[in-house]
């Protein structure tokens, strides 16, 4: 059975003390009714850091367009543009065995596509959550709902993989960004 975190709490990827490698990133969200005139398209992102919380390069930014990073460390498989549906609506394979040396932290990001030129914000998002799946058996590891803790922002910062004292951990974040994109890809240093 998963383990159900909240906002801040840190658990170790590890089984039984053999460290999980392989795993599967689900995140999933609803839009709430809303009349706007647009679609409403979120967007994972994915910036692997160094220890000083950067982006090494641009190729450390692993979005929808850049669904794969050089190493073969993480694979998104892909933008789902309407979000419908239950269950994950975008995907990430993370191989942590791949992972460059010089990266100590993987931020799961989710931003609304367009948010200002369409009056759109998380406060119309609801049911957000990130999990982990085990790769090799597909057992849910652990899960994070969000809440609607959220109103006027058009980031978030979901989660993050970091590495502490030689392996793995996850942290659920739950930070809410005004921006978009463009003010995380400030944030981590990358070049848009």
């Amino acid at each position: 059975m998963a383990i159900q975190l909240k906002k801040g709490q840190k658990i170790a990827l590890d089984k039984d003390h053999i460290p999980l490698s392989k795993l599967i990133v689900g995140l999933g969200w609803d839009t709430n009714k809303y009349s706007g005139g647009h679609q409403f398209d979120l967007d994972t992102s994915i910036f692997m850091l160094n220890s000083s919380d950067q982006v090494c390069n641009d190729d450390d930014f692993i979005f929808y367009g850049n669904l794969k990073h050089k190493s073969g460390a993480i694979i998104h498989t892909g933008d789902n543009r309407t979000g419908e549906g239950d269950g994950d609506d975008e995907t990430i394979s993370v191989d942590l065995s791949l992972v460059p040396e010089n990266v100590c932290k993987i931020v799961f990001a989710v931003t609304i596509y367009d948010a200002e030129e369409r009056n759109q914000n998380f406060g119309i998002v609801s049911n957000s959550f990130i999990r982990i799946i085990d790769a090799n058996n597909s057992n849910e590891i652990l899960r994070y709902d969000l809440g609607e803790d959220f109103s006027i922002e058009t980031a978030l910062v979901v989660g993050e993989i970091y590495k502490y004292k030689g392996s793995w951990k996850f942290a659920a974040i739950g930070s809410g960004y005004s921006g978009g994109l463009a003010a995380l890809c400030k944030r981590y240093s990358v070049n848009i």
